[in-house]
């Protein structure tokens, strides 16, 4: 075994199998190895390093002592000049001159200077300073504790200072009767003291290093006999050693080989032997004598480094390695190891398989789902199984699923499909499908379990649905199916089917495995896109049917409007036309924070009020304040019912109550316009909202400062500012709502001034131009709320159509002031009404005279119909009451809100207005020829008495 291993360095490969390894040299062993792997290196390393710690404590101790004894000498230096100073000749005279820094600065600097130390500072007991080698600092009061000096006794210390950390020493001056005039304080910092030491540091380094290098000079000589005197290790040791590694060398369940340079086989183990199929004299032999492959033999006698390369043998797949042994100071030679991978290359296509389905999977999450759109994600699992997991794959889903409703019938629609061609006989999108009982379709949506077709052309009734179709996809080349139900949350939503080619594998056991992963992954995203479906489709019928259905007819202005709900879903949002008595019209904007069903159900709600108070013709101010007391009235019904709602649930758990559930506070903003065009006036007033944005006819366009109040529901009662504007014709008035201006791109600051820009330029156009060029140039590429814009040109009621009287308090001026409506009326072209309007006149007038106060004023306005409003001082309304037979009066307004179209009461500043409008269309009854007005008015009563 020893000439096998060429343990001697005399041994060599070519001597007689009986030679004598000590006939080869008995002196010296080539196993040994150099260094400090020997006794006597091991020896030597030791020495050296006790040696190198005895230098090192004793470079430390030194280092110590220098530095302890520089401290204990910057103790007495400082000491030494404070004390010198202190009791210099003239320094107590010169503490009780009257300018003690004039003349013991030039003084202490000079001591300083002289003496080396880093500062001398003299000042009083009140710890002033009168020196100071900064002179910026002389008059400043000195830091730190000087007490005992100025008890009279001196004291040496260590500090941290402004300058680090110092050796300071304080010395009294006393005068008479032992009196402290002054103190004195030297001090040297300890970075000082240790640059003396570091400047000994060279020649103790160089002692030290001198000591070193002698010591180890004697090391080695040492250690050089002790190598002589052993020569290596004890035979005994010797042959424990080669016995080991004989056993380890063939206990290797790995093949070892060493091959000479030329090719050479010098060493071979047990295991080698076993997988090269080697004979028993194969050690001494060329490789390529052996009955190896070529290849096999050239690379196992190579010389350049090879690492796991596999080659056959055989039946075998070897993983070969070669290293070249040169470099390790042996001869020119190469170590071979060999390990069987048979087994290993059927585990590793394995191994690969279920890699590649685990990252078909990984890859899935990140792809398959990234919508809330039910079409989108089914076309999303199509484009990902094609052609990575099938050559063709489509998604075939109950019609109802598609519209957000639960899974009905078996009539399913094909909702995606994605293939390797689009020449293909398979079903297009958007195809409805009722698969026959036994095809896989149908058996996987009735059962909810995977059917697997390996092989198509085997009768198993997946061709019942269409012989024609199954033809034609047999044709095309599919061979292979497998159907996998789309079921998510115990929901079956349809079926996803997978189909393969000749060209490709048939599916298999593990396919269906990770196709009903990849479709449970699907199907979750197809139920909550099916979810949201529904949510959003009963969100946005709820929005619709609250938000108005177009603009109502007025002449007061001309209004254009665009309302884009948000991308997130179904917001708050809300704008109102509301047309007033008197011609007026009323513009709302409002926001309701948050989307969904609740922001849309708490702004039907509010336009709903917003409508309703603008009914009972209140300012704008008193709307928002009455409007603020409702949100905050919704708000605390909220409250109470999250509350009982916690408290019940509280009751099924022990008596806890859950408060979790509150419901937040409602955030809302509104913005009420009320425009007049008969005085071409504007009231405008705000609660939390952007204000309007104003055009005048010149094209100027800017943002009217309108008083802002809190959001609605915050203004705890509150008063509400108004700001009221004069507008000349034409001009232009910008509602919105926050959504127009918010991007996370921008500020709102740049929204603005970007909107009063475009408004500027496109001034000259109407409404509905304006609308279209403000949401190109302002609206966010994806808004993140929504947005409602409303534009309106305001239109004057010229003199020409409004008549004004000014009516005495006397019943008898109400026959003259009625028959001057009556010529102004068939001045307008009324004609057809001026009976009626006579009598309505008659009434108010008759009504605000009697039971009024002054000043009583009739004004007619001919708008779209007859406005006759008739204004006095009182603010209290008249209202309709059932007249008794024997009553002869109370039947007034009674025949006014029979002959009128609509009228009603609205307070002003100065008591209130009765108004009543008449439409010219209507067919207004009038009295036959030579009937009275009384007769009329009897049949009326007569009607009212027969209900």
């Amino acid at each position: 075994m020893k000439r096998r291993f060429g343990l001697f360095s005399g041994w060599d490969a070519s001597a007689p199998v009986g030679a004598s390894p000590a006939a080869a040299d008995s002196g010296r062993f080539r196993w040994l190895p150099s260094g400090a792997r020997s006794v006597a290196g091991q020896m030597f390393v030791l020495q050296l390093i006790i040696l190198l710690l005895f230098g090192v404590a004793a470079g430390t101790v030194l280092v110590v002592q220098a530095r302890q004894a520089g401290v204990n000498e910057a103790r007495q230096r400082t000491f030494a000049a404070a004390a010198g100073f202190a009791h210099a000749p003239g320094t107590l005279a010169a503490m009780e001159s009257p300018d003690p820094s004039a003349l013991l600065q030039p003084r202490a600097e000079q001591v300083r200077k002289e003496t080396g130390i880093d500062y001398l500072v003299a000042f009083n007991p009140a710890g002033i300073r009168w020196t100071h080698p900064n002179a910026h600092l002389i008059g400043r009061h000195v830091i730190g504790n000087y007490t005992q000096p100025l008890h009279g006794h001196p004291r040496t210390y260590t500090l941290n200072t402004p300058i680090g950390v110092a050796v300071e020493s304080t010395v009294p001056v006393l005068g008479d009767h032992s009196k402290v005039v002054g103190l004195v304080t030297a001090g040297i910092t300890v970075r000082n003291i240790h640059h003396q030491v570091i400047r000994q540091l060279p020649l103790l380094l160089a002692a030290g290093g001198g000591a070193l290098l002698l010591a180890t000079a004697g090391i080695a000589l040492v250690n050089r006999r002790l190598r002589r005197q052993t020569r290596g290790l004890e035979p005994a040791e010797l042959r424990r050693m080669y016995d080991h590694h004989d056993a380890v060398l063939h206990a290797a369940r790995e093949g070892v080989l060493i091959v000479a340079a030329d090719g050479t086989l010098l060493l071979s183990n047990d295991e080698a032997r076993r997988l090269l199929g080697l004979p028993e004299d194969a050690e001494g032999r060329q490789l390529t004598d052996l009955g190896l492959a070529p290849s096999l033999a050239t690379l196992l006698s190579s010389t350049r480094p090879v690492t796991d390369e596999v080659c056959e043998a055989g039946d075998r797949l070897l993983a070969v390695s070669v290293r070249p042994t040169a470099s390790h100071g042996c001869r020119p030679s190469s170590i071979v190891t060999l390990r069987d991978t048979t087994e290993l290359r059927a585990v590793a296509g394995r191994a690969a398989v279920a890699q590649r389905r685990l990252r078909l999977l990984y890859d899935a999450m990140s792809s398959i789902g990234t919508t809330l759109d039910v079409e989108r994600t089914a076309e999303e699992l199509t484009r990902f199984t094609v052609p990575r997991f099938a050559d063709y794959a489509c998604v075939d889903l109950l019609d109802s699923v598609l519209r957000g409703g639960e899974p009905e019938g078996t009539m399913m629609r094909r909702t995606a499909l994605s293939g390797i061609d689009s020449d293909h006989p398979l079903y297009p999108v958007g195809t409805l499908v009722d698969f026959a009982s036994q095809t896989p379709q149908a058996i996987g949506l009735g059962t909810g379990t995977p059917v697997l077709e390996p092989d198509l052309r085997n009768d198993g009734g997946w061709e019942q649905n269409d012989p024609d179709n199954a033809d034609r996809i047999l044709a095309h080349g599919i061979r292979s199916m497998l159907v996998v139900p789309v079921r998510a949350r115990g929901v079956l939503m349809g079926v996803a089917s997978f189909w393969r080619t000749a060209r490709t594998e048939p599916f298999e056991e593990e396919d269906q495995a990770v196709a009903e992963e990849l479709v449970a992954r699907a199907a979750v995203a197809i139920d909550n896109a099916r979810r949201y479906t529904r949510e959003h489709t009963t969100a946005v019928t709820l929005q619709r049917s609250l938000l108005p259905r177009g603009v109502p007819d007025q002449s007061a202005l001309e209004v254009a409007y665009r309302y884009l709900p948000a991308q997130a879903g179904v917001g708050g949002d809300w704008f109102d036309v509301i047309p007033l008595p008197g011609a007026r019209v009323a513009l709302v904007v409002g926001d309701v924070v948050g989307h969904g069903l609740h922001a849309a159900a708490t702004m039907g709600r509010l336009r709903t009020a917003v409508t309703n108070f603008s009914a009972l013709d209140l300012s704008p101010d008193e709307l928002l304040v009455h409007l603020d007391e409702l949100v905050s009235r919704i708000d605390s019904d909220e409250r109470g019912d999250a509350q009982g709602a916690g408290e019940f649930e509280g009751l099924l758990r022990d008596g806890r109550v859950a408060r979790d559930g509150i419901a937040n506070v409602t955030g809302a903003s509104c913005l009420y316009a009320l425009y007049d065009p008969v005085a071409g006036r504007v009231t405008i007033a705000r609660a939390g909202h952007p204000g309007p944005a104003l055009i005048l006819p010149d094209g100027t366009a800017t943002y009217p400062d309108v008083p802002v109040s809190p959001p609605l529901g915050l203004g705890d009662g509150m008063p509400v500012e108004t700001l009221e504007l004069e507008l000349p014709e034409g001009s232009y008035l910008v509602l919105y709502t926050d959504g127009l201006l918010e991007d996370r791109q921008r500020d709102i600051g740049a929204g603005l001034d970007l909107l009063r820009d475009t408004l500027a330029d496109s001034a000259g156009h109407g409404p509905e131009a304006l609308c279209a060029a403000v949401l190109d140039a302002v609206l966010p590429a994806r808004p993140i709320d929504d947005v409602a814009l409303l534009v309106a040109r305001t239109r004057l009621l010229g003199p020409e159509h409004v008549a004004e009287w000014e009516v005495p308090r006397d019943p008898a001026a109400v026959g003259p002031v009625r028959a001057e409506c009556a010529a102004t009326l068939e001045a307008w072209g009324l004609g057809d009404v001026g009976y009626t309007a006579e009598l309505i006149l008659s009434e108010l007038i008759t009504n605000a005279v009697r039971y009024g106060s002054p000043p009583i004023r009739v004004r007619l306005l001919h708008d779209r119909g007859l406005i006759c409003e008739v204004a006095d001082g009182s603010s209290t309304a008249p209202h309709p009451r059932r007249a008794a037979a024997t009553d002869e009066g109370g039947r007034g307004l009674f025949l006014v809100a029979q002959l009128a179209s609509r009228w009603g009461t609205r307070y002003t500043a100065r008591g209130k207005v009765i108004w009543a409008e008449l439409s010219p269309q209507e067919d207004t009854p009038e009295p036959a020829a030579g009937t009275e007005a009384a007769d009329s008015t009897d049949d009326i009563l007569d009607q009212w008495e027969s209900i």
